[in-house]
């Protein structure tokens, strides 16, 4: 049997931009909500006289979210069509949680920014396509939402669009595609159904949108990596000769008999077999969790990475990176971490910060440190060297977290030059 597409989605907007109230009516439509869910709905928008369902009170977990009508904390949401399932990140879109954002949708493959139609643009739009930008997230939604309090004007909306793409052309965003969907979360326009109130747009609903995106437009790489998680060596006399190695692969394919590297030894073998309990497959394709048998005897622990013989990562130990700073201790020049890359660790020092990023596009500026939620590039010393790629290159093995020695807090999150 055919499995379904998993398609994993970052949400952006700011305060009362309806971002809540739009993923609560792709709940709804989706019929996504239990029973009990959809009858405390209506049972809260009676008491608070609406005329409508509040579809935020889906999302909005937390009570002082509730409370403040605020998305706070990042939530991961699921809902599924026939074709497809879908995961969203539902991140914040405040300054003050730029961190939430940056983690929360650092795992996407598609973001929707809201923009309220009766706002336009604005600073904080600035923001969230800058963190699109930074996590490479090469395809992007722009939902302009509250068309029903426009009164579905096509003018509004193309001025939206132009002003948008005004900003796209001051970035360097590497993207596939950025399309605009005119919406009312509130109403169900545009949303799983056509409106027949905006008869001037010719695309596609926003679900149905989403759902033609292929999995296969969406990978982040082609090229294979392998990070060992675990090494298998079964206590059975059925398997008492095999040594498999476990984890997740990322990138590209690996199929059976490809010439694969281990690193950091670089000693090379031939891929035996592929398996995953039971089951035993040629070829196996990213994000897929399953073991791997070599032909050869070869020394291989947690932390070392299989990858194909002609498609070897760097090996350094000085990277440059991009940072977002997640914790709210400042990050300075000669401080040292635990930088975790994949399942590895190593020991890392600051040893130079570049420059603070605008958020805006406005540019970069020196710095001596940076305070939490501020993202900036850094230069940093390790006491072995990593394996990786550029950010661009491969998310996976570009990206990395820096963890506190004292406290075991994560301080900052990076992603590779």
């Amino acid at each position: 049997m055919e499995s379904k597409k998993l398609i994993k989605i970052a949400t952006a907007g700011s305060v009362d931009d309806g971002k809540s109230t739009l993923i609560g009516r792709l709940l709804y439509d989706t019929r996504s909500l239990t029973t009990d869910k959809l009858e405390a709905i209506e049972k809260t928008s009676r008491q608070r006289g609406f005329d409508y369902l509040d579809f935020s009170l889906a999302t909005d977990g937390l009570v002082a979210e509730r409370e403040q009508g605020i998305t706070i904390d990042v939530a991961h949401i699921y809902f599924n069509t026939s074709k497809t399932n879908f995961v969203i990140a539902d991140t914040p879109g405040h300054v003050e949680y730029t961190r939430n954002m940056v983690t929360g949708a650092s795992t996407s493959q598609v973001a929707i920014i809201l923009i309220d139609a009766r706002k336009g643009v604005i600073e904080q739009t600035y923001r969230h396509f800058f963190i699109s930008n930074l996590l490479r997230i090469s395809h992007v939604v722009i939902a302009i939402n509250k068309m029903d309090l426009v009164g579905y004007d096509e003018d509004v909306y193309l001025k939206i669009k132009s002003d948008f793409e005004a900003l796209v052309e001051k970035s360097n965003f590497i993207t596939e595609q950025i399309t605009f969907i005119p919406i009312s979360a509130l109403k169900g326009e545009n949303i799983a159904k056509k409106s027949d109130l905006m008869p001037w747009f010719v695309g596609n609903t926003l679900l149905d949108h989403l759902e033609v995106l292929e999995t296969e437009d969406l990978q982040e790489s082609s090229v294979a990596r392998f990070p060992v998680q675990y090494v298998i060596r079964p206590k059975t006399e059925a398997f008492h000769d095999f040594r498999g190695f476990s984890g997740v692969l990322y990138g590209g394919n690996l199929k059976v008999g490809d010439e694969v590297t281990v690193l950091p030894s670089f000693t090379q073998s031939k891929i035996k077999s592929i398996s995953f309990f039971d089951q035993e497959y040629e070829v196996a394709t990213p994000g897929a969790s399953l073991t791997i048998a070599l032909e050869d005897e070869v020394n291989i622990s947690r932390g070392d990475m299989l990858v194909k013989s002609n498609e070897l990562p760097k090996s350094e130990k000085q990277i440059a990176a991009t940072i977002c700073q997640v914790n709210s201790k400042p990050l300075k020049v000669g401080d040292k971490f635990t930088l975790q890359h994949g399942v590895n660790r190593v020991l890392a020092k600051v040893d130079s910060i570049e420059s603070l990023i605008h958020t805006d596009f406005s540019g970069e500026e020196p710095t001596q440190q940076l305070k939490l939620n501020d993202i900036g590039k850094v230069n940093l010393r390790l006491s072995k060297p990593i394996h990786f790629d550029s950010y661009t290159e491969n998310k996976s093995n570009g990206s990395f977290i820096l963890i506190d020695e004292g406290s075991y807090d994560t301080v900052s999150v990076g992603f590779i030059e």
